[in-house]
């Protein structure tokens, strides 16, 4: 667990937020079948793969697969450079991404990314550390991790969790 007592208030927040400005079927589903802030980041450990959604310019959705890392309270994920995705986000920032485990937990976020290490400007501030990780999990030169890949923080704005049996989820690998 990365997260700061600050980072979990906020993940706490808006779980809560997002719970209550929800439709009366989801709030029916999730209420009793989810997990807060602090456990759902000891579950969200290492690597998963998440279902990323993205824009076309026509406004069509695409949704594809991405190595996603739960890091300080947020979603963190990569892709080439020159993958459509990037290209997507860069031009319509929004996205949306789901983590399924079977019907064991779902995480469906909605949000903007923020390009963590962009080609042509100033990384996030954070990124040295951010690298660390990935380089430490990936592999030190597994990319040319200036030019090859390209990373997103996803900011969101909505998320929720639905875990039915938040026993059998901690007691899982």
């Amino acid at each position: 667990m990365r997260e700061t007592p600050e980072e979990l208030e906020e993940l706490q927040a808006l779980l809560e937020a997002s719970l209550s400005r929800s439709t009366s079927h989801l709030r029916s589903i999730v209420t009793e079948n989810t997990l807060g802030a602090e456990q759902l980041t000891r579950v969200l450990t290492g690597m998963r793969t998440l279902a990323l959604s993205t824009v076309t310019a026509k406004g069509e959705p695409r949704i594809s697969g991405a190595d996603g890392h739960f890091l300080h309270g947020k979603w963190h994920f990569g892709t080439a450079r020159g993958a459509a995705k990037a290209r997507h986000l860069a031009a319509r920032p929004a996205a949306s991404v789901a983590y399924m485990r079977g019907e064991d937990l779902g995480v469906f976020t909605h949000g903007t990314v923020e390009i963590l290490n962009p080609d042509d400007g100033e990384p996030a501030a954070d990124w040295p550390d951010l690298l660390e990780y990935f380089k430490d999990f990936y592999g030190e030169n597994a990319f040319d991790w200036d030019h090859q890949v390209v990373y997103y923080r996803l900011h969101p704005h909505w998320m929720t969790v639905y875990a039915p049996d938040v026993a059998k989820l901690a007691a899982a690998p």
